[in-house]
């Protein structure tokens, strides 16, 4: 059984609502049809049921919700603005508020923080900021954690090969503290994959080997990171070789504990991180699912704009399967 049939089966044991915000996108509406059809979550699509169903090109399943927001009941919405506006603590007035939840993205997160579904999934047509941005305002991240971060689980050879890559989507720049929060919450979302974390902090350094303040940032990170979680299997500062190759490993990091067998590898800035996974993707034959949004209270997940109707599909299951485990 392939590691997202694995998952499926879990999920849906436990089928959880999952909101869609973006039901121009005929990926997003064939996903939500697919998932529900396959009885595997209940899919929320914002928009209007008439255009959606155009754009799935049969009648919705019995199990779509559709919720246009242009019509949402005027009682209810009245009662989102108002815990919109205590949970943003005066940043912003109630016409502010309701200006701002015309938006699909901020309505839909404002669904998972009342708890009206589960989880939300964007990004198909939005801009990574116009998922983050609601989600980080409203429903913010878990205790111990300043940033949320955007993971990619990389599969290959019919998901055999499993890897975690992080931070591969939101923090451009994140210094010593937050690169150690990413590595730690990696680790914990790799569990969700099956994955038992190996997590390497990865630079262009081993142990020392190049004397630069990049490197001696993830260095500090790592020293953070363990004392974080030093359940944890985490080490750096480490090239990508030495981490992942046994040979190269004896000779660069003898004493590491994860070196020559990391499946966790955490980039030491956006740039890095986001040239890698699409290398990796385009070049090395493996499937990029995510970003998965780490870190928050309740999950949210940003899909890449190039993201296909599979992707979504896929996307939405790790979502399910986060607000199953939270």
């Amino acid at each position: 059984m392939s590691l997202f049939s694995e998952l499926i089966e879990q999920v849906k044991q436990h089928p959880q609502k999952i909101v869609f915000p973006e039901g121009n996108d005929a990926r997003v509406v064939k996903a939500a049809v697919r998932l529900a059809e396959d009885q595997v979550v209940l899919p929320v699509i914002l928009g209007d049921k008439a255009e959606i169903t155009k754009i799935a090109e049969q009648e919705l399943p019995e199990q779509v919700e559709v919720i246009d927001p242009k019509k949402y009941p005027a009682a209810s919405f009245d009662q989102m603005v108002s815990a919109f506006v205590e949970r943003r603590k005066g940043k912003n007035t109630e016409d502010q508020a309701r200006q701002m939840l015309q938006d699909v993205n901020y309505f839909g997160t404002m669904l998972v923080y009342l708890g009206k579904v589960a989880g939300l999934v964007s990004g198909a047509v939005h801009p990574t900021g116009d998922t983050v941005r609601p989600a980080l305002q409203i429903i913010k991240t878990k205790p111990g954690i300043s940033r949320t971060s955007g993971a990619f689980i990389m599969t290959r050879n019919d998901d055999q090969e499993r890897y975690l890559f992080a931070d591969c989507a939101i923090n451009i720049a994140p210094d010593a503290q937050q690169l150690a929060e990413i590595a730690v919450a990696s680790a914990k979302t790799a569990r969700l994959f099956k994955i038992d974390p190996k997590v390497a902090l990865l630079s262009f350094s081993t142990k020392g080997s190049a004397k630069a303040a990049e490197a001696a940032k993830v260095a500090e990170a790592t020293k953070i990171a363990q004392q974080l979680a030093p359940e944890e299997a985490i080490d750096g500062e480490l090239q990508f070789d030495a981490a992942f190759v046994p040979t190269v490993a004896k000779q660069k990091a003898p004493d590491s504990s994860i070196a020559g067998n990391a499946n966790v590898f955490v980039f030491p800035e956006l740039q890095s991180g986001n040239i890698g996974y699409k290398i990796a993707q385009r070049l090395g034959g493996f499937s990029a699912v995510g970003p998965i949004l780490q870190g928050l209270n309740q999950p949210v997940s940003d899909l890449s704009r190039g993201a296909n109707e599979d992707d979504v599909y896929k996307v939405a299951v790790i979502t399910a399967l986060q607000a199953t485990l939270k």
